[in-house]
């Protein structure tokens, strides 16, 4: 974690921690999570019912805190998969029910045709074998019922299997995606930054990872108000979306910062993305939906760090941080990447 970063973070952590002192509530683990995830405006029906609380002058307490995290934070992923865990075994224990019926039919048939194999062995008239026929007749068509109604819960289980796929791939997918910006959250950032660095690695293909950070995003916030910002951020993710193509990957890195990994890609291709997203993002003018008032236009900063041999995650997202610090640092809109911030190091020692 870049030092960058780290304040960031650190930042998040002790706002949530005064939110917990002014309020009174306990600090326990969910309630935490609760203000840290308000202080990082990530979710911005949490921060909008949150913020309607403090201006109407309501005192918060630990039941509050306890509805709000249930509410907002509680995921129901975990609900969902228990759901269809239940409905799996439910089908699971059908189909069970109904094999060990068909065994025992089929052991109770096997049972009739040994003793009828006894009896056509001994001599007996014809009344005896009319009787043994309609004998084995009823048992073969309570073997072919049976064997029906097998087939009939293992058709339904087969349905019921694929539905509950489709189930289960719906959440993984929205466990992926940013609430606000549907694009790819941080996890699915985490999953696709691994995966990106292991198939570098083996086949000594390029790799970039462009950060962005909108520019002066807070204030913007402040005087606008979270609903613009939350326009904002939507606006940013989708020129950043649209701006990449095949198995490049657009995330939602936190707060305002955007992340791009960028398979494939050398620094000379991941500057034109860069510089391509940077400018559509500027191109854009932005108005207040109630009143379309014209609000001016944003801007985002960019940094861009190149995979090289023995890098990890961290080290190549360390990088890309700095490069994004200093184009912070040299106006904001800009893009700088890690050989443009090596040779502005050397001139400064230079000179």
């Amino acid at each position: 974690m870049s030092d960058h970063e780290f304040k960031r973070a650190l930042g998040y952590a002790n706002a949530a921690l005064d939110l917990l002192k002014k309020s009174s509530i306990p600090p326990y683990p969910q309630f935490y999570e609760l203000l840290y995830t308000y202080a990082t405006g990530v979710n911005p029906s949490l921060n909008h019912r949150i913020n309607a609380i403090f201006s109407s002058g309501d005192s918060p307490s630990a039941s509050l805190a306890e509805t709000l995290y249930n509410e907002f934070l509680k995921s129901d992923v975990n609900d969902r998969i228990t759901n269809v865990s239940e409905r799996m075994q439910a089908r699971i224990e059908a189909v069970h029910s109904a094999i060990d019926q068909a065994m025992f039919t089929a052991n109770a048939y096997s049972g009739s045709l040994q003793s009828a194999q006894g009896d056509l062995e001994r001599e007996i008239g014809p009344d005896a074998i009319k009787a043994l026929a309609g004998r084995l007749l009823a048992e073969t068509r309570r073997m072919q019922d049976t064997n029906r109604l097998l087939e009939q819960k293992l058709d339904a289980s087969r349905e019921d299997i694929a539905a509950l796929q489709r189930d289960l791939d719906d959440v993984r997918r929205e466990s992926l995606l940013d609430p606000l910006t549907k694009i790819a959250n941080r996890k699915s950032f985490d999953e696709g930054l691994r995966a990106a660095i292991s198939e570098a690695r083996q086949n000594g293909s390029p790799l970039c990872l462009v950060l962005i950070d909108i520019d002066h995003f807070k204030t913007f916030n402040d005087t606008y108000g979270h609903q613009t910002g939350d326009q904002v951020l939507r606006l940013v993710a989708m020129t950043l979306k649209s701006n990449i193509k095949g198995r490049d990957l657009a995330a939602r890195y936190g707060g305002e910062e955007f992340v791009a990994i960028l398979p494939s890609t050398d620094l000379k291709g991941a500057m034109i993305v860069a510089e391509n997203v940077r400018q559509a993002i500027h191109g854009k003018e932005l108005l207040k939906r109630s009143t379309n008032e014209k609000l001016g236009r944003i801007t985002a900063s960019f940094g861009i760090a190149v995979f090289h041999t023995g890098d990890t995650a961290a080290s190549l997202i360390d990088r890309a941080d700095r490069c994004l610090y200093a184009a912070k640092h040299a106006g904001r809109n800009r893009v700088i990447n890690e050989e443009n911030l090596m040779e502005a190091m050397r001139k400064s020692a230079q000179g």
